[in-house]
């Protein structure tokens, strides 16, 4: 997959997902910039993976800062060519008549305006180059409802609205941009709902969420980077304005009772 000599901005790269997207778009031969509130986190990933990878502080809700981190990943490597919108946050299940307006602010914030953020300020850096490609990561729940989400439902799906009105725009720039929609991943954000669930004495996560996947598995983070992968690379060159699911076949409709 052809990403070698690009240049990479990762966003919420201090995380599972964030960090396995940089080993392999490194791996690649790739370099890339890592973006995250938690800068320690990302000294000690930017030490795991080598290389010279480049550490920036960064509040993708807050458009100053992430105008300063496109502008010094841009400056550090002398060039920007793929974007990947990776940070987002989540919340515990909660009615939508109990959710209050600061969670659902701050979920939005993250999750919704940081997408848009992301994208407004990669633009002139990818067209200086000629072109490029973003993938924003949302999720299942930009595609549908989900009891308990309403917050998160709605940040992922105004990520999926803004990744379609890019790619549209972007086009005439060959600025492609794309899409994950990822089911359940195994990972701490969710292994921390798991544990608030046990606590609360609701529904087990993993075995609610493993009974509707027809694998009968969550993702891992490396099958999530893999694919992100795949799309930066010229490989995926006629593909833009995509959502692409990771959800183990989750979505692909209900599951038999019983087994046939």
């Amino acid at each position: 997959m052809l990403v070698a000599g690009k240049v990479a901005l990762i966003t919420g790269a201090a995380g599972e997902i964030g960090a396995a997207i940089a080993r392999q778009l490194m791996e690649g031969g790739a370099r890339v910039a890592l973006a995250d509130k938690n800068i320690e986190g990302l000294r000690e990933i930017a030490g795991g993976i080598g290389g010279d990878a480049t550490c920036h502080e960064c509040d993708v809700s807050d458009e100053q800062s992430m105008k300063l981190t496109v502008e010094a990943a841009e400056m550090a490597h002398g060039r920007l060519d793929i974007g990947v919108l990776n940070a987002g946050i989540s919340a515990p299940r909660t009615p939508l008549e109990e959710v209050d307006v600061t969670t659902y602010d701050r979920i939005m914030a993250v999750n919704a305006r940081g997408v848009f953020l992301g994208l407004k300020h990669l633009f002139p850096a990818l067209k200086r180059q000629g072109g490029g490609s973003i993938v924003v990561t949302a999720s299942t729940e930009g595609l549908r409802g989900n009891a308990g989400l309403a917050a998160y439902a709605a940040s992922k799906h105004a990520a999926v609205a803004l990744s379609k009105t890019a790619a549209i725009e972007w086009a005439q720039h060959n600025i492609r941009v794309n899409c994950i929609n990822p089911g359940p991943v195994d990972t701490a954000m969710i292994r921390a709902l798991e544990q608030a669930s046990r606590q609360a004495g609701t529904a087990d996560v993993r075995e609610r969420g493993v009974s509707i996947i027809p694998m009968k598995r969550f993702a891992t983070a490396e099958e999530i980077a893999k694919f992100v992968r795949f799309l930066t690379s010229d490989d995926a060159s006629y593909s833009t304005g995509a959502t692409y699911l990771l959800d183990g076949g989750m979505l692909a409709g209900k599951m038999a009772l019983d087994k046939f």
